[in-house]
């Protein structure tokens, strides 16, 4: 065939599997199976037709491609998540405690999660120890959207007072919430990783990656976020009537906003993704009642679907062309073991808390909560992107290998919480009507 003809293909597969994934959320809605699940199975046949010569989908082989549609399709996400949280995040020791399931995902469960699957990646699947640290670090982000049953459903506006807003349920809260911060806060463990291929002695860089990685470039992006959400929200909310968009009416302020966010947020140093998520909690907190939210959310929520769609359908194309080449069985058990073992063992050991009844709103998951939790931490495309940044700013030593076995351990995510997310929840439901506490 020529060129041409594989193009027109191309586009006939891509447009047909995106029709696909609008109209499956419709069919699949309370059912077992997600239409990220579908998209994925379409990408795997689309991988077993023939290619033109020279021509591969192993995103190994894109690296920088790779990471600039994963790049857009995470700050669409974490713009997403940010507008949707009801909760507050403001300078007041009350409100930072209504995030303790939060933090103690972000600051106890995700190090010990790398910690645990980077000595897995050494020790069991044979990779040196700066891969093992980027695979681990790579594979930590969570991503709900993949398992839309567990995510917040949206910015609430419809009441009086900003005092009665918040989440309702804690699990979708957590889990929500941990996503927009854990894209940016797994950076400075692959940084970590690519260190300790390139440098030598832990002692020769652990000093500064402490004060700069870890701590210097978190705060920048942090302020980064904050001091342009605040400004746009001011705009959307207080300016004057003529240029204020939320009386305009016009929501693609909010596509403009991460844009802005992650694009300074780069240019400073800072970790752009946290520069994003905080912008958006900051537009959010400016009018939290306004109607407008709604108008934005709508907007980043269908771009948000359109891409995750897209780059599922290339993941499940790659899978299958060449991409799962590498795995091996000792591979393929440390994604097993992240997905059964490693993750719910260590969530729920962060979350561990005596009380014995969910308290949404307070940070503090009941047992079956915590449980559902633990286990409902779904990886996607943010292990991508870190792999896909990875190989384009350095050598990484088993590069082959940490591909497949992301591409792999995302895929059994997909496919295993795509397919327990509903029934998890459905099942939580039952329980709280029929027994409170």
């Amino acid at each position: 065939m020529s060129a041409s003809t594989y193009i027109a293909a191309a586009y006939l597969i891509i447009g047909i599997a995106l029709f696909v994934g609008l109209l499956l959320p419709r069919i699949t809605a309370n059912r077992a199976i997600s239409s990220p699940i579908v998209l994925l199975t379409i990408g795997l046949a689309a991988g077993m037709l023939p290619l033109p010569d020279g021509v591969s989908l192993d995103p190994m082989k894109h690296p920088a491609l790779t990471e600039q549609i994963t790049t857009i399709t995470i700050v669409i996400a974490l713009t997403g998540v940010g507008l949707a949280l009801d909760r507050p995040l403001q300078r007041s020791r009350e409100t930072w405690k209504r995030w303790n399931s939060t933090w103690r995902l972000i600051f106890i469960a995700m190090p010990l999660a790398i910690a645990v699957t980077a000595v897995l990646g050494w020790w069991l699947a044979g990779l040196v120890p700066g891969a093992a640290l980027v695979l681990a670090a790579a594979l930590a982000p969570t991503d709900p959207v993949l398992a839309s049953d567990v995510q917040v459903e949206g910015p609430t506006v419809d009441v009086d007072d900003e005092e009665r807003l918040d989440e309702d349920d804690e699990m979708r809260f957590a889990l929500t919430s941990e996503a927009g911060l854990n894209d940016g806060a797994a950076f400075p463990f692959v940084v970590a990783g690519l260190s300790l291929l390139g440098a030598g002695s832990v002692w020769s860089w652990a000093p500064s990656w402490i004060a700069w990685e870890l701590v210097g470039r978190t705060l920048i992006g942090v302020f980064v976020g904050w001091v342009v959400g605040t400004l746009l929200g001011k705009l959307a909310f207080r300016a004057p009537r003529s240029v204020r968009f939320a009386d305009i009416g016009d929501p693609l302020l909010i596509v403009a906003a991460p844009l802005i966010a992650y694009g300074l947020g780069e240019l400073v140093h800072g970790w752009a993704f946290l520069s994003v998520f905080v912008c958006a909690l900051c537009m959010r907190a400016s009018d939290r009642t306004h109607e407008y939210h709604q108008h934005m959310h709508g907007v980043i929520d269908r771009l948000e679907h359109l891409f995750t769609l897209l780059v599922l359908l290339m993941l499940g194309a790659a899978l299958t062309d060449g991409m799962l080449a590498h795995l091996t069985w000792a591979g393929a058990l440390v994604g097993v073991l992240l997905i059964f073992v490693i993750r719910p063992v260590t969530a729920w050991v962060a979350l561990w808390s005596p009380h014995k009844v969910d308290r949404a709103g307070d940070g503090v998951l009941g047992p079956r909560e915590r449980l559902a939790t633990a286990f409902l931490g779904v990886r996607g495309i943010g292990t991508l992107y870190y792999l896909a940044y990875a190989s384009s700013h350095a050598k990484v030593d088993n590069g082959a290998e940490l591909w497949s076995i992301a591409g792999f351990t995302v895929a059994l995510s997909v496919i295993v919480h795509g397919m327990a997310a509903t029934p998890i929840v459905q099942w939580l439901d039952r329980t709280r009507r029929a027994k409170p506490a």
